[in-house]
């Protein structure tokens, strides 16, 4: 084979190499945005969760119709986290590693956001929670659009102390949000000079509620804070009910009860308790009128929205914005472009603070109605910023509350069944 062969064949395969290639960019182009969504569709959870997984796809629904993102559609990816915290963990991993997703969706109950933080953090990958949380946590891998503490626990004992009493009660599932909210809230009360009369703690799923509700009758608060997640909450106002407590004798304001767990449950018996969230479906905006419509139109009229849904939902369309403006998919992208958003969401105005990736919010208190939607009582003029860290005690202090309760429950952050620990 003479040079000027040798020279010609080289020419030629190079330029295949090169028209292979392009012709690979070409197809990653046309590629769908794989994206991961993480809930509970089985389990205890499986009554609040699944509702926000319906949420996040209509969000990515709506993406898709609009072009998608970067002219590429948004695939989901949906896993169930089956109420375990260990599976979150796992399908977690997978989503990142085996799916190659580029953002994930999902949790709801902060054992299950614990148990996935080191994940994300060591994949250096970025999580959308979108649930009310105790707070003592920011981290680059998460995008909480969920409420801070100052954005719903913090502001409602505030208001129940002005308006309904000073003696409190708390109950709670025995996981790591409810012994956080309710540290966060006996403090609050103790500097406002108000009382706590007790403070009991079921696991999670249990319906074991009766030593709780029998501390209740015996110390007759005048509110009780509830904590509880999850189909707990059935057997707690059952058994409330059946020992005479009705909202007219002892009120409740419960933070993880929305409309779709009234509906589940029946509304009746709770018609006159509170509960506080930054977003009712009763909420009048044009924008909360149309994601009513659009996911009713979705999914059925006898649909109802609630405040985790609504935060998910944000979350999708917060994100494909990040994208859009970074022009990148790849999570520090997304994040540096995160810092400068803002968006008029279903219950009012909505921006990203930089510092912690915490959502300025809105907070209301409820009441709740026969039809199992809220008369909104009380909220803010306009949004607040988040602060994730009540500043009454230092991060590093806030830290070792945590790690002394997760040693407590044997390095997990719900309890496993041992001993309880000490209020």
């Amino acid at each position: 084979m003479d040079g000027k062969t040798r020279i010609y064949k080289l020419v030629v395969l190079l330029l295949g190499v090169l028209l292979g290639l392009a012709a690979c960019s070409d197809r990653r182009g046309e590629d769908a945005i794989r994206v991961g969504v993480l809930h509970s569709l089985s389990g205890t959870m499986a009554f609040s969760e699944r509702d926000v997984v319906d949420a996040t796809l209509l969000a990515i629904e709506q993406v898709n119709e609009r072009g998608g993102v970067l002219g590429r559609r948004i695939e989901p990816i949906v896993r169930d986290g089956a109420s375990d915290w260990d599976r979150f963990a796992r399908l977690a991993d997978e989503l990142i590693v085996t799916d190659a997703v580029d953002v994930v969706f999902g949790c709801w109950t902060s054992a299950s956001r614990k148990t996935v933080l080191p994940v994300f953090e060591r994949h250096d990958h970025l999580l959308f929670y979108p649930v009310q949380y105790e707070g003592l946590e920011s981290s680059p891998n998460i995008v909480y659009t969920g409420a801070a503490p100052n954005q719903q626990i913090i502001p409602a004992v505030k208001w129940a102390m002005d308006n309904l009493g000073d003696r409190f009660f708390l109950v709670g599932s025995d996981y790591v949000f409810p012994r956080s909210a309710n540290r966060i809230m006996s403090d609050q009360i103790l500097s406002l000079r108000g009382q706590v009369l007790g403070e009991e703690y079921v696991l999670m799923g249990s319906t074991a509620v009766e030593a709780a509700v029998a501390a209740i009758v015996e110390t007759r608060p005048d509110v009780i804070l509830n904590t509880l997640n999850g189909d707990s909450n059935v057997a707690f106002f059952e058994r409330l009910r059946a020992e005479g407590i009705t909202p007219d004798v002892i009120p409740t304001i419960s933070f993880s009860i929305a409309e779709v767990e009234l509906q589940a449950m029946g509304s009746a018996a709770f018609v006159g308790d509170f509960a506080a969230w930054n977003y009712f479906q009763s909420v009048d905006t044009p924008e909360n009128r149309d994601f009513v419509a659009a996911f009713r139109a979705r999914y059925g009229d006898d649909r109802v929205l609630t405040d985790p849904m609504e935060a998910a939902f944000n979350g999708v369309k917060l994100w494909a914005a990040a994208v859009e403006l970074a022009g990148s998919t790849a999570p520090v992208a997304v994040r540096n472009s995160l810092a400068s958003l803002s968006l008029a969401a279903p219950h009012g105005p909505i921006s990203v603070e930089p510092t912690s990736q915490h959502l300025w919010k809105s907070v209301r208190i409820g009441r709740i109605r026969a039809d199992g939607q809220f008369d909104i009582v009380w909220e803010t003029p306009k949004p607040v910023r988040p602060l994730p860290y009540p500043p009454y005690r230092s991060i590093q202090e806030w830290q070792q509350f945590l790690d002394d309760m997760q040693r407590g429950w044997g390095g997990q952050w719900a309890n496993p069944g041992l001993e309880e620990l000490g209020s």
